[in-house]
This record gives structure tokens, sequence and C-alpha cells, in this order.
């Protein structure tokens, strides 16, 4: 029993062992305790046309900035141009009627609380260069 304990536990050790050697930072070499430079904040365009989608369900992109909308837990800014009841007097695309459905899909009269919180799904759009290489390829003709 004892001897099984303790190759379990060097198993346990060395898989974890060389979980740890494959991790890598998107910082690169870079340790912690080194004096580090914050990066430049990219330039949000004012406004820009609509972004083309590249997978089926995509959550659209933002393109104008968000830095000035209030988004917590009892206001949320994006609603006061996307929601259903203002979104025909600000020209603004409305919100997707998914996102008044509960879990069950059941329609509610109120955004979804778990859809609430818009800056989790959908991005501002910016000019910046990758973090890591990507190949995505769009699919179909998504993002044509």
């Amino acid at each position: 029993m004892k001897s099984k304990f303790v190759v379990s536990a060097m198993l346990a050790a060395l898989v974890s062992m060389a979980a740890f050697a494959e991790v890598t930072s998107l910082r690169g070499d870079q340790g912690i305790s080194d004096n580090n430079q914050v990066s430049t904040i990219k330039q949000l365009p004012k406004n820009q046309d609509k972004l083309a989608l590249d997978y089926v369900n995509q959550p659209p992109l933002i393109p104008h900035s968000t830095v000035q909308v209030q988004l917590n837990v009892s206001n949320n800014g994006c609603l006061e141009c996307h929601d259903v009841s203002t979104y025909r007097k600000t020209g603004a695309p409305r919100v997707s009627p998914t996102h008044y459905m509960d879990r069950d899909n059941k329609m509610l009269t109120e955004v979804a609380p778990r859809r609430y919180f818009c800056l989790q799904c959908h991005v501002t759009q910016v000019d910046a260069k990758p973090l890591v290489v990507n190949d995505f390829k769009p699919a179909g003709k998504f993002g044509q």
C-alpha cells in the first residue's frame, strides 16, 4: 500500500513538472521582477463601419469606443442606445432577442442577467498586432 502511494506521488510530481515546463508567457522570457514597460494604449476609432463576422454566432465587434460607457450592476450604458425601446431613436443596432432569454429559453421583459454585461462577449475593434500566431480562416462566406 505504501509503495502505491510513493509511486502515485512520484507520478504526480513528474506530471506537474512536465506541465510547468510547457507554460510560456505572452511577455516572452521577461521575468516578473524585471522592469516592465507598459505598452501604449491603442487608439480606438471614433466610429467605423460595421465589421464583418468570421463565424456563425460570433458576437458582433463594437465599431466605436466604449471608454465612456458605464457598465456595472446598477447601470448598463450599452442599453441606452441598443435596447429594444431606444434603438430606433438612436439608429444603433438593437440587442438580439436571444439576449432576452433565460437559460431555459423563456422570454424575459429585460435583458437576461447572463447577457447583461455586454463587454464579456462584445469587444471594441482596435488595430493591434496579434499576441500569438493565429492562422484562423473565416468559415464559409464569413469575413468576405
